[in-house]
Parts: structure tokens; C-alpha cells; sequence
């Protein structure tokens, strides 16, 4: 009775708190550990010798062989190729042997009583064949492989989404780390305009407010580059983690200047649907989802339907004590055809055909929803690259003009002409066009691999089928 009022221990102690607003004691450390978990994934070794330097290619080979997501929808493909096989079986007549070992012992009372002893074997092959089921058996197996179409359309849209993740996680680093170096020039700039203020205010020819701005200035730009750092940090741990690796493992990507004119798609927005309602394999496998379905309604109707069957059993008798004059062996053997119609089970064979039917609508609504959510998807990732195309052409013409207007404030500033806001002005301008810049340029690739991801052509390199080419008018097409 106490042990019924407790809770179950776990190794010792209680196993759950004695109070909700109490904390829960673990084990005393002494007690044996739970089994170690797998080791966790480490860079492979022909890329170990290259390991401050990986590109790409190299960052997505890493989370395609190390990601879970990708290893778990390959392991649903197989186990949807062998229940596929499983079903096929049907088609095939079911063969068993059975043998017995039987032994009698009877006292016959003639003549005074005596024991008789009989022991005989009896092998026994059965063969179950059906032969006629009106679309049950058909339909099991189209069902199954339905599910294995599904299951291997699944496993490549994984593998596509996994890249994207990756190129997007690359991205991001890399326009962070840009954005450092950036960042790293304005405080630059910004220690060059406080000595510059104090050397004047020296020499009388700039008020301390001017050393003040110059220092309020300069800690803005410390702020915004220790916030830079940290991202920078928390932009390397999300890229690994796209790649099925610890956030602390010690890696480093190269840094390869992107200096590539940002090119529009050739393709209309009408193109890219067409080929995406072709190419996408997650639509592919909502289509086999919906065969899938209708599959199992000719399974359920099947169950109204006769059935015919055949059967048959060959057994032979070896008696192993035979009594004198008796036969040591005998066989036997019978077949048969059965004709099976049924005629009543109260209404469930006709519920479950309206219940498969119901739910291979369900799919099909599904699968239609997100046709629409595809046609959606690409219009959405073709606008936004060519927003982002313009959004590179346009960000580099601000950041030269900024730059020639931080150069002239600069120089007025120096010649004692112009004074020290407008070149802190000036300055705030040219910083803020750095960091527009380098993300409009992070857009742009982020938005290019977005698309190809969409209209389902991306390729497990990262690279983008897509035809590009440059549209030097910068207006859309």
C-alpha cells in the first residue's frame, strides 16, 4: 500500500519533486551514468588539411553527408522500398510446410489387456493461392508504391532544403563578416576625426564641442562594431549547425571578393511556374500522396467484392511402429477452389469505402492547396531577386556617391572650410551605405537561391540552373 501511494525512484531517489514549486534532486553523481550518446560529427578528413579555408561546395558536402534531416528521410525511402516489395508478394501463391511427430499409447482389453504403441510422422505442404479479389490486391500494391514515390520525392526536397539552408547560413557569415570590415574602416575613420579635432582644438581653431562629437562619433562606431563581433559569432555557430556540426568546432571559411555584376533571370515569372509545377519533388510527392489515397479506396470497395481462392494440401503419413502386415506410409492429397461472396457485416464495408474516398479528398485538397502555395512561391522569389538586383546596382551607386561626399567633407574639414558635422554627417552616410551595400548584395544571393530552390532546380553544389544576364537599363523588364 505505501509502495501504491509513491512515485517510482530512478536509481535511488525520488523520481519526481516533492512539491510543484520545488526543484527535482538528480542522482548523486556516484551512480552509474546513462549509456553514452554517439559521438558527435566531426569535419571529414579531405577536408581537414583545407580547414580555415572552406568554400561552398565544401560547406554543403559537409551537411549533406553529417545532417540528420537528410539521413532520416533516406531511411523512411527504404523502409518505404521494402513494404513496397512486401505488398508485391501478394501477387504470389503462399507455400508452407508443416510436419508432426505424433505418438498414441491405448490399452486393448482382448484376450487380457495389452498396451499398444503407435508413433507416425506427417509432412505437410499447403498451398494459398488468390486468384481473383476484384482491385483489393492491385490496389494494396499501387498504394505501396505510391508511398515509395512519396517517400523518395521527399528525400530529394530534403535534400534541396538542406542546401538552401546551408547557402543561406553562407551567406549571412559571409555578409557579417563584410559588414565587420566595413565597421572596422569607420572606426577608423572615426579615430582619425577625434585627432583631428583635438590637434585643432590645440591650436584654437575648433571649439571642445567639436572633440566631443568627434568622441561620441567614435564610441558609436566601437558600439556598432562589438555588435557586429557577436553577430559574427552567432552567424559561424548557425553555419555550422547547418551542417550537422557543433557551434564551438574550429572552422573558417574563405573569403573570395564578390565582385560579379548582379544579373536578372531570362526566364518570365510564367516559365519559372510551369517548371516548378513540373520540377518541384515536395509537389511530386503530394501528387503520390493523392495516388496513394485513391489507392486504398479500391482496397476498401474490394471488401464488398467476392473473392476466389485456391487451395491445396499434399501430406504423407510414415508410421515409424507399424503393426505387422500394415502399411509403413500413406498419403494424401486435396485441392480447392473457393468462392467467397459477402453478403452482410453491418454497413462497415460501405462506411470504410466512404471514409477511404473522404480522405483521398482531404489529399487531393491538400495537394491542390499546395500547388497554389508553389505558384505563390516562385512569383514571390522572382520578384524578390529582381528587387534585389536592383537593390545592388542602386546601393553601389549610393555608396560611391557617398564616398566622393565623405572625400569632399573631408577635405573642406582639413582646409578649415567646412565644418566638423558635416563630416561626421558625412561619414554616418558613407557608413550607412557600406552596410546597405553588403546587404543588398547578400539579398541578391540569398534571393537567387531562393528561387532556384522554389522553382525545385537547385543543385546539390549550390548551383542555380537559372539562366542569368545582365540587364544594363536597371529598370524591370
Amino acid at each position: 500500500m505505501l509502495l501504491g501511494c509513491g512515485t517510482p525512484g530512478v536509481r535511488g531517489v525520488a523520481g519526481t519533486a516533492p512539491a510543484p514549486n520545488v526543484l527535482w534532486t538528480p542522482p548523486p553523481p556516484g551512480q552509474p551514468a546513462a549509456a553514452p550518446t554517439a559521438a558527435p560529427p566531426e569535419l571529414p578528413a579531405d577536408l581537414a588539411g583545407r580547414i580555415a579555408e572552406l568554400k561552398l561546395t565544401d560547406v554543403i558536402d559537409i551537411a549533406l553527408r553529417n545532417n540528420t534531416a537528410t539521413s532520416a528521410a533516406w531511411a523512411d525511402a527504404r523502409s518505404a522500398a521494402a513494404s513496397y516489395g512486401a505488398a508485391k508478394g501478394q501477387i504470389y501463391p503462399t507455400v508452407a510446410l508443416n510436419g508432426t511427430v505424433t505418438a498414441i499409447r491405448r490399452t486393448v482389453s482382448s484376450a487380457g489387456q495389452q498396451a499398444v504403441e503407435q508413433q507416425f510422422s506427417s509432412p505437410t505442404l499447403n498451398l494459398s493461392w488468390l486468384l481473383l479479389d476484384f482491385g483489393g490486391r492491385s490496389g494494396s500494391i499501387g498504394a505501396a508504391r505510391a508511398a515509395l514515390l512519396a517517400a523518395d520525392w521527399t528525400h530529394n526536397a530534403t535534400l534541396q532544403s538542406v542546401v538552401l539552408a546551408v547557402e543561406q547560413a553562407y551567406f549571412l557569415y559571409l555578409g557579417t563578416k563584410a559588414l565587420l570590415d566595413a565597421q572596422q574602416t569607420t572606426l577608423k575613420e572615426a579615430q582619425t576625426n577625434l585627432g583631428a579635432a583635438e590637434q585643432r582644438h590645440r591650436v584654437g581653431l575648433a571649439t571642445i564641442a567639436d572633440v566631443l562629437q568627434a568622441r561620441t562619433a567614435l564610441s558609436q562606431a566601437r558600439l556598432a562594431l562589438q555588435a557586429t563581433q557577436g553577430d559574427l559569432q552567432t552567424t559561424r555557430g548557425g553555419l555550422a549547425l547547418s551542417m550537422g556540426l557543433p557551434a564551438n568546432i574550429p572552422y573558417d571559411i574563405a573569403v573570395v571578393p564578390d565582385t560579379t555584376i548582379p544579373l536578372g533571370v531570362v526566364e518570365g515569372v510564367d516559365t519559372l511556374i510551369t517548371q516548378a509545377l513540373r520540377a518541384r519533388p515536395d509537389l511530386a510527392a503530394q501528387r503520390a500522396l493523392v495516388d496513394q489515397a485513391r489507392a486504398r479506396v479500391s482496397v476498401a470497395r474490394s471488401q464488398a467484392l467476392p473473392t476466389l481462392a485456391l487451395g491445396g494440401t499434399a501430406g504423407e503419413t510414415y508410421f515409424i511402429n507399424p503393426p505387422a502386415g500394415s502399411a509403413t506410409s500413406g498419403n494424401s492429397y486435396n485441392a480447392t477452389l473457393t468462392l467467397s461472396f459477402p453478403l452482410f457485416s453491418g454497413g462497415t464495408q460501405i462506411y470504410n469505402v466512404k471514409a477511404a474516398s473522404a480522405a483521398a479528398d482531404a489529399v487531393a485538397r491538400r495537394a491542390q492547396g499546395f500547388e497554389q502555395q508553389v505558384v505563390y512561391q516562385v512569383f514571390n522569389a522572382y520578384y524578390a531577386l529582381r528587387t534585389s538586383t536592383q537593390q545592388v546596382r542602386t546601393s553601389r551607386d549610393l555608396l560611391a556617391s557617398a564616398t566622393e561626399s565623405e572625400q569632399v567633407a573631408l577635405a573642406r574639414y582639413k582646409a578649415g572650410a567646412g565644418s566638423l558635422l558635416d563630416l561626421l554627417t558625412a561619414q554616418a552616410a558613407l557608413a550607412a551605405a557600406r552596410a546597405q551595400a553588403i546587404q543588398a548584395r547578400l539579398s541578391w544571393n540569398t534571393a537567387l537561391a531562393q528561387l532556384a530552390h522554389d522553382v525545385g532546380i537547385l543543385g546539390l553544389d549550390g548551383s542555380s540552373p537559372l539562366q542569368l544576364q545582365t540587364d544594363t537599363t536597371g529598370t524591370p523588364k
